[in-house]
């Protein structure tokens, strides 16, 4: 067996199921390897980014991890800011990067790179498999280091002398320790806490998003504690009949203006929150001053354990509130972000994923569909835009069985639309909604935040203006949609857009609609 069989070998006996490959020379003997290993499913996809995405897609909804497949350090850094999102996610995830054979790396070929020194700013472990031999133990280390705990990715550097090789062997998994407890000590600290202030708010992320956790967080609710969640959640569970806490302002100053007068906060699943951006006589903290903050463990721990722990010590009601069911009439007239919503409310199936990268134009998505049908929710964790279309390829093949819908911005869906000849190929249950704003609307917004100017609306000359709008010449994601196999629709009437969904939602496979906000 040469190292690359017993590198996919490992892989595949450790739980691997699902391969997202953007391969080059360096990794033939890996794409082999593959061809003769059914346990695994592998998907190409046209850019990294796109496999980077996928997998954190996939370990968000299966909660361990996928393989991608990376050709040296180019293409590392291709799949590198998904990567990014996907570390604030704390997803798991085993990126095997094929580099140079040994004796070629003396030569300085084009493509060499330092592949671990890219590595190191995006992984929570980085290894090298110098040999054949030692690839099933890598591999199987590899697999162990993504789920150690908080989670994230491993990055194994595969040379290629060392994948074709002869003397390798599988190596059989290894031990993955369980997530931490709170121990009792400090849920009785918190719920002392608790009691003491005038105003707590408990800040929750992690597994405490679950169903499970939300309904013990509601319990601590309805006692009288403030529950919240972190401004993007790597999933959480929402839907009519689900406790919906409320979400923390992205602008730290609103931030700031809805904690006024909190005068604890418990962490618990969640780091302490902060602004995204330094912005001139602005807060860098909504935390507001005086406030005291107590940790009871970050996504590490164990959260639905924890939860039921502290709403038992504070005593909290046995049940908590839950969103209504929502109830709303069919939109009409010119569309508006704010009938996305609604339609997306009406005709969202039970059990459906939502992969959001819409920026701006999804905010109303989200408040409105509160009481929609029960489903999950995934957030852009960490602002980098392009997450949303391969997040979704990475859920739909995670839970085949379940509807996804990408909710994408123009300017997010142009950093990866190579996701969509992926859905294509694949067949995948993903249908796709393209806010059409022709703007990098955000950026317009902290254009004036920042104290830098205006865009001079009305004046398209203007350097400014330019550089944040998308227009001229618009894009046309009908085009770009069916030029990949998707069927695709353009609405700019809202009675247009809630029939197009449902329609789209009523029959399996891709599908994208542009809709004009």
């Amino acid at each position: 067996m040469n190292g690359a069989h017993a590198l996919v070998r490992t892989l595949a006996d450790c739980g691997v199921t699902a391969c997202f490959a953007n391969p080059g020379t360096s990794e033939m003997h890996l794409v082999s390897a593959l061809d003769g290993e059914s346990r695994i499913r592998s998907v190409l996809c046209l850019f990294e980014g796109v496999a980077t995405g996928a997998a954190d897609g996939f370990a968000r909804m299966a909660g361990f991890p996928a393989m991608t497949l990376l050709h040296l350090g180019p293409g590392l850094l291709n799949g590198g800011a998904n990567l990014h999102n996907a570390r604030r996610a704390f997803s798991p995830s085993i990126q095997v990067v094929g580099d140079h054979a040994s004796g070629h790396a003396q030569f300085d070929a084009p493509l060499a790179s330092d592949i671990a020194a890219v590595a190191g700013s995006l992984a929570q472990w980085v290894g090298r498999a110098e040999n054949a031999a030692q690839c099933g133990p890598m591999a199987a280390l590899a697999f162990q280091k993504s789920l150690d705990l908080p989670g994230g990715a491993s990055v194994l550097i595969l040379p290629a002398d060392a994948a074709w090789s002869e003397s390798g062997a599988p190596c059989p998994p290894l031990e993955i320790a369980p997530r931490t407890v709170v121990t009792e000590a400090a849920i009785m600290a918190a719920a002392q806490a608790l009691r003491a202030a005038a105003k707590p708010v408990l800040l929750i992320g992690g597994a405490a998003l679950t169903q499970a956790g939300l309904a013990s967080a509601a319990r601590l609710e309805t006692w009288g504690v403030r529950v919240m969640t972190d401004t993007f959640p790597a999933r959480q569970a929402r839907g009519a009949g689900v406790f919906a806490p409320a979400r923390m302002q992205y602008f730290s100053e609103m931030a700031q203006a809805d904690l006024a007068g909190a005068d604890l906060m418990v962490l618990l699943g969640a780091r302490a929150p902060v602004a995204f951006f330094a912005y001139p006589d602005k807060p860098a903290s909504p935390i507001p001053p005086g406030c005291q903050t107590l940790a009871l463990g970050g996504v590490e721990v164990d959260g639905v354990r924890a939860l039921e722990a502290l709403a038992a010590a504070m005593q909290a009601p046995v049940a908590g509130a839950a969103a209504p069911a929502a109830s709303f009439a069919p939109p009409s007239g010119p569309l508006s972000v704010q009938d996305v919503a609604i339609s997306l409310a009406r005709h969202m199936p039970e059990g459906a994923i939502i992969a959001d990268d819409g920026v701006t134009s999804s905010l109303p998505a989200f408040a409105l569909t509160a009481g929609a049908a029960p489903h999950d929710w995934l957030c852009l964790t960490g602002g980098a835009i392009g997450m949303g279309m391969p997040l979704a390829i990475g859920a739909a093949i995670a839970e085949p069985a379940r509807k996804v819908i990408c909710l994408s911005g123009d300017g997010a869906g142009m950093y990866t639309p190579q996701a969509l000849w992926t859905m294509a190929r694949e067949g995948l249950d993903i249908t796709v909604i393209v806010f059409a704003n022709r703007s990098y609307r955000i950026l317009n917004i902290e254009l004036a935040r920042t104290g830098a100017g205006s865009t001079g609306a009305g004046s398209p000359g203007l350097v400014a203006g330019r550089m944040l709008s998308l227009d001229g010449p618009a894009l046309d994601w009908v085009q770009l949609a069916q030029a990949q196999g998707l069927p695709a629709r353009r609405c700019e009437r809202a009675e247009d857009f809630d029939a197009a969904l449902a329609a789209f939602l009523a029959c399996p496979g891709p599908k994208l609609i542009e809709a004009m906000v």
